[in-house]
């Protein structure tokens, strides 16, 4: 795959495009819709496929009073459209600027010049331009006179509703993991590196690995989840790639987003963050590079009475975590 930053970068290929272009937050099971289609159209075509996406959701410029949470990173973004098989991926600045070009101008720059477009595959609710003056029926017009064909595609359903990325967040807003996932197409994670904390975990028998949840990231309420970890990139205090301990990879995780309320933390005071107990890491991964993700809600975060109490509770949380993904994995 051939990936641009920057429309300056952009370079038509000889074939010309067949282009998709969204917002993609999250990349979900509407988005690979629309990604597959517009894969097998260049097929059929000869052409080369495309997928154009922002470098930032278009609220974080146009109204970042009301900017959502995202589902997933911008890097996480681009990894995940990695994974759809295209030939071309072209991110591009939501900036200012692009955000006042006129309808046309981004169609010819863009679309016409930058990609050589022959078909342009969208949602049927797709806008752009200026004041999201552009639709679909306006880009099928302009592709008429330009020299490219338009597919305005009836946006995927689940159940009665349509999948989009605000269903997503609200579902991870309420715990509800499982309903996520299906219409993500994947599991929900977040990505971060391990940093030190209080070390309270490794007091209680259970050292975490802590991250910080990302800001302006969603995730999901206070409480427990199952799920696994991946341990990956460098870290300060590795054994040998080599060595039987080695880490990186993927571990059965029991994860706390939280505040550790049982020691004085308060949600209204400190901000959450994660802690993942790794089953079967038994070394430090400070600066690791670590990917959480969430499968299941075990139970809420609470205030126990005692470390007794939590150490107890704590021990169900793994053997139920235990017992998820084994049952998952087989």
């Amino acid at each position: 795959m051939k990936t641009f930053y920057g429309i300056e970068t952009l370079q038509p290929p000889p074939d010309g495009c067949v282009i998709t272009i969204g917002t993609f937050d999250g990349v979900h099971l509407g988005h690979r819709v629309l990604i597959s289609r517009t894969i097998a159209e260049a097929d059929a075509r000869r052409a080369s496929s495309a997928v154009v996406t922002w470098d930032r959701h278009p609220a974080a410029t146009l109204r970042p009073e009301k900017m959502p949470a995202l589902l997933c990173s911008p890097e996480r973004k681009i990894e995940l459209l990695a994974e759809r098989g295209q030939d071309i991926l072209a991110v591009l600045p939501f900036d200012e600027e692009l955000s006042q070009w006129p309808a046309g101008r981004f169609v010819e720059e863009v679309l016409v010049t930058g990609l050589a477009a022959r078909l342009v595959v969208v949602g049927e609710d797709w806008r752009f331009g200026k004041g999201a003056s552009g639709d679909v029926e306006l880009l099928a017009e302009m592709g008429s006179s330009l020299g490219f064909d338009v597919v305005g595609m009836t946006l995927e359903r689940s159940g009665d509703e349509t999948v989009s990325s605000s269903r997503i967040r609200k579902l991870i807003a309420s715990g509800d993991l499982d309903a996520a996932a299906e219409l993500l197409g994947r599991r929900f994670d977040l990505d971060g590196v391990v940093v030190h904390g209080d070390d309270r975990g490794k007091s209680l028998g259970f050292p975490t690995a802590n991250v910080a949840l990302p800001p302006g990231l969603a995730h999901p309420p206070r409480g427990v989840y199952a799920g696994r970890a991946r341990v990956g990139g460098d870290a300060t205090m590795l054994p040998p790639e080599d060595g039987d301990l080695a880490p990186r990879g993927w571990y059965p995780a029991a994860v706390n987003i939280g505040v550790n309320p049982t020691f004085g933390g308060d949600p209204d005071v400190h901000p959450a963050r994660v802690e993942a107990y790794l089953l079967g890491l038994d070394v430090d991964i400070y600066g690791a590079e670590l990917r959480v993700e969430l499968w299941s809600r075990l139970r809420d975060e609470k205030k126990f009475d005692s470390a007794h109490d939590l150490i107890q509770q704590m021990q169900k949380d793994v053997e139920e975590t235990r017992r998820i993904v084994e049952e998952v994995e087989g």
